[in-house]
């Protein structure tokens, strides 16, 4: 698609405040919070993580809980018991085998229990300001209707992102896509008359 920059210095008029609204101040919070994104709005979790992260703001101290200690404190957030089980395990392998800090690689991040490749990219994009394309809800519904893409799976669409938006601009058009998803481009009764791609959009018949 030829005008894939036109589209995103549009989105970036839009949305000139597009970024991770995750609450964090570390990779390893940063890390937590997108585990428990998974399926749950990034509202929900602020809620939680908030609080949380005050009381455990570090590895070396939410090593000490339990997994039905977690459970309780993130009780709020769904597939809390799942996402539980994947931080317990996740704060273990850490610890012993990667000295106690978040790895940047994508390779090291997808072995840790829980991880997948959106979450790892999200990490790699948000905490390290390595190039890297999440896919989650909002970016694989925004970029299939928009035309950027056909492909019916995540990390498909990951693929077919980054080999059309130049990489320099992969991370902030992560959150551009979000931010439109949410706010424009919704999932029910998208508000086409306040989009500022909606001609591009139109252009492809979508």
């Amino acid at each position: 698609m030829d005008n894939v920059e036109e589209i995103l210095d549009k989105l970036e008029k839009q949305h000139p405040d597009a970024r991770c609204e995750l609450y964090h101040n570390t990779p390893f919070q940063l890390l937590v919070a997108t585990v428990l994104s998974a399926q749950s709005t990034d509202k929900s979790v602020n809620k939680v993580t908030v609080g949380l992260f005050e009381e455990y703001p570090d590895l070396d101290s939410f090593i000490t809980l339990e997994i039905g200690d977690i459970e309780d404190k993130i009780r709020k957030i769904g597939l809390y018991k799942n996402k539980s089980r994947s931080i317990y395990n996740i704060c273990r392998v850490l610890k012993s085998d990667f000295d106690g800090m978040v790895p940047c690689g994508e390779k090291e991040l997808m072995s840790l229990p829980g991880v997948g490749r959106k979450t790892a990219s999200v990490v790699r994009a948000v905490a390290f300001g390595i190039p890297a394309f999440a896919v989650d809800t909002h970016v694989f519904r925004v970029t299939r209707r928009i035309g950027l893409t056909e492909a019916k799976t995540p990390d498909k669409v990951s693929d077919d992102l980054m080999k059309l938006i130049p990489e320099d601009r992969w991370i902030l058009s992560h959150h551009l896509f979000i931010f439109h998803g949410r706010r424009i481009c919704k999932a029910k009764n998208p508000l086409c008359a306040e989009c500022m791609v909606f001609e591009e959009c139109m252009k492809i018949g979508l």
